[in-house]
């Protein structure tokens, strides 16, 4: 499997030396990937009763592809990724370009991984329908690897229209390979019937084996290869214990997982040198 450190987003900084030192620190450690959350707006919590989701205004975010930009230039193997990137707020000709962009600049280094996330304050702000997200992903999915790959595209969808027209440059991935995240019945068809591969937000034990299966299955059906399709797994530091790893990354393996990450956030570690012992430790535990 190839190992990830997912980018400690919320408790990283503005700090441009901190986000410099933990991406050169997980390629010097041997790390194949950097993974990004997104979110471009966070809720204002004291203005909203009962805001209970994951994250508000006082999460600190960095842009993915500006960042990725960054460390393309401060880096020489690393893959980056986006774990995933909310394509349903963003316009789908500006998410091809940006990420071309990124493709081009770093050599071929983009892997990107799409959902439709859960936040309608985010997509209020960005002008972007809530309530189809999930059906116009699809659509999007479609019209990105057109763009990645035709000099001029005409399309005519339910939600989109471009009429002989094309991004330059093209990345040097044609196309960029599309992950998805999320879990649900509906996505799992989704990932099974389009994409390149699937972040799963579970554990790799019976019940997620059968997810699994499961979108292997709907892979069949669409006439495609279900062991091509990527499986990328998740340790988070601060909850599995480390005498665990092994076992949960043999875990992983066993299940089909191509890719697996490790999570620093939320284990009480501060400043980039924590985060850079931390994804240390891990690797040499997984590797060793």
């Amino acid at each position: 499997m190839r190992l990830g450190a997912i980018f400690p987003q919320t408790e990283i900084g503005a700090d441009p030396s901190a986000v410099k030192d933990f991406a050169q620190a997980a390629e010097d450690l041997g790390y194949d990937h950097i993974l990004v959350f997104d979110h471009v707006l966070g809720a204002d919590q004291t203005k909203r009763d009962g805001w209970d989701r994951p994250y508000n205004k006082d999460d600190m975010f960095h842009e993915p592809f500006v960042m990725f930009g960054y460390l393309g230039a401060i880096t020489e193997k690393i893959e980056f990724t986006t774990g995933v990137l909310i394509l349903g707020q963003r316009q789908t000709g500006l998410v091809a370009k940006q990420a071309a962009e990124v493709d081009v600049l770093t050599g071929g280094r983009l892997r990107l991984g799409i959902g439709i996330g859960w936040n309608e304050v985010e997509y209020e702000a960005l002008g972007e329908s809530f309530t189809n997200r999930g059906r116009r992903s699809e659509e999007q999915i479609e019209l990105l690897r057109l763009l990645w790959t035709q000099e001029s595209v005409d399309f005519d969808g339910r939600y989109h229209r471009v009429t002989n027209a094309g991004i330059n440059p093209l990345p040097v991935q044609r196309p960029i390979p599309i992950w998805l995240g999320g879990g649900e019945d509906r996505v799992i068809r989704r990932i099974g019937k389009m994409a390149d591969g699937w972040f799963p937000q579970f554990q790799p034990d019976s019940a997620g084996q059968e997810k699994i299966s499961e979108m292997r299955e709907h892979a069949t059906k669409a006439g495609r290869d279900p062991k091509a399709i990527g499986i990328e797994g998740r340790v988070a530091y601060a909850t599995d214990k480390q005498e665990d790893w092994e076992k949960i990354a043999a875990a992983w393996d066993e299940a089909g997982a191509t890719h697996l990450s490790v999570n620093t956030m939320r284990a009480g570690l501060k400043g980039p040198d924590q985060h850079i012992e931390a994804i240390k430790r891990f690797k040499e535990t997984v590797s060793g």
